[in-house]
């Protein structure tokens, strides 16, 4: 009876295994990624933990281990995240003016190249930092995303005087996720180091606000309908890459995907955004940072009402592999003045030269001089140029 029951354990504990085995195989690769990294820092089988440094001008961290053991394009690859403070230790006012993103060795010295960067996301929490200045109605009204740290574009600074206002001790939320567009059959361990720096507070500096605008296209085949197999070009519709995640209803209640896939050849999209930008009186624009994704040529953020470019980007690929080598951003301490009567939008110019279709994003974070907060700021005086 007893030798019946454990063979019959092993069986069952042997179809399991082959259930969870074959379950696993069939996730997307973004999916497994996640339950690797996991089961990898949960075990602790590689470091799981956070190294944050302090100064009285920037804030380091350095992320848990990342294993990289496949090809993982954009959204896909292993990740880390959590919650933190500029400086737990202190409760003041300072101003966020530059960001920077590395990928290193393991051993927390050695830098490596920045193929291996994807992005890393920092969101402050609205209710918390809003309600700090009173200002209850922007609660939940705007997706909390400060900026992004991309491949292309992994270190930036906002004009001389602009920043955004944060306590030291307010909570952020930090993500940071790697890439491996080209190192097939290889397996090796990186970290991602993070830079924050920033100013303490002084009467002269203009607060800025972040909008995240991006590409929304639409699509018209219901998602167990999509034939992901013949991909062809057609400005107004697109193929989500996944449609449980950065596919969307828009202000006009459409179906829309912000992550898709992309034909061979050359092709362009474009996309309003000025329900996104949601301006409720002119301002100035003064900092503007794209995240494109390989074969992205050209972004640009145009009046649709002038009929007129304000700022092009221009994205550098690599010429011997898939990545972007360098993305142009705007930066202006005089600004550029948008208006809640203009249309705005932008268009994103792709050429897909590999032999295979690809994936895409095209999207910036537009800062802009933010009048309410000024208002706020204690002992302020600062004036739009």
């Amino acid at each position: 009876m007893k030798t019946k029951l454990k063979k019959y354990l092993i069986l069952f504990l042997t179809l399991g295994i082959i259930a969870i085995g074959l379950y696993y195989l069939n996730l997307p690769n973004r999916h497994r990624a996640i339950i690797k990294t996991t089961l990898l820092h949960k075990l602790k089988l590689v470091d799981n933990s956070w190294n944050i440094g302090y100064t009285d001008s920037s804030t380091t961290f350095i992320s848990p281990t990342f294993v990289v053991d496949n090809i993982y394009k954009s959204m896909e690859g292993p990740q880390a995240l959590g919650t933190f403070q500029i400086d737990p230790n202190k409760s003041e006012l300072v101003w966020l003016n530059s960001f920077k993103i590395s990928a290193i060795g393991i051993n927390e010295l050695d830098s490596l190249p920045r193929d291996y960067i994807c992005h890393s996301n920092l969101d402050y929490y609205d209710g918390e930092h809003y309600g700090k200045w009173e200002l209850f109605d922007r609660i939940g009204k705007y997706y909390p995303r400060l900026t992004s740290m991309s491949s292309g574009i992994e270190e930036y600074k906002f004009p001389e005087g602009f920043g955004f206002p944060i306590f030291t001790d307010e909570n952020i939320f930090l993500s940071t996720q790697t890439l491996n567009h080209n190192l097939r059959n290889a397996t090796f361990s990186l970290k991602h180091k993070i830079d924050l720096g920033f100013h303490k507070h002084s009467s002269g500096m203009k607060p800025l606000i972040s909008k995240s605008l991006f590409i929304a296209l639409p699509y018209e085949n219901k998602p167990n309908k999509i034939d992901y197999n013949s991909i062809s070009y057609n400005s107004n519709s697109c193929l989500p890459v996944d449609t449980k995640n950065h596919v969307y209803l828009n202000h006009e209640g459409k179906s829309v995907s912000g992550h898709w896939f992309i034909p061979t050849g050359k092709s362009t999209y474009r996309s309003k955004v000025t329900h996104q930008l949601n301006l409720k009186d002119s301002t100035t624009l003064h900092f503007m940072i794209p995240h494109l994704h390989p074969f992205a040529e050209k972004l640009e953020f145009r009046d649709v009402t002038n009929d007129s470019t304000i700022f092009t980007s221009l994205a550098k690929n690599h010429i011997d592999k898939i990545g972007l080598n360098k993305v142009t951003y705007y930066s202006s301490k005089k600004g550029y003045m948008l208006s809640p009567e203009h249309e705005y939008e932008l268009v994103v110019y792709i050429n897909n030269t590999s032999n295979k279709i690809q994936d895409m994003m095209a999207s910036v974070f537009a800062f802009m001089y933010d009048k309410d907060m000024a208002k706020k700021i204690p002992n302020s005086m600062q004036t739009n140029d």
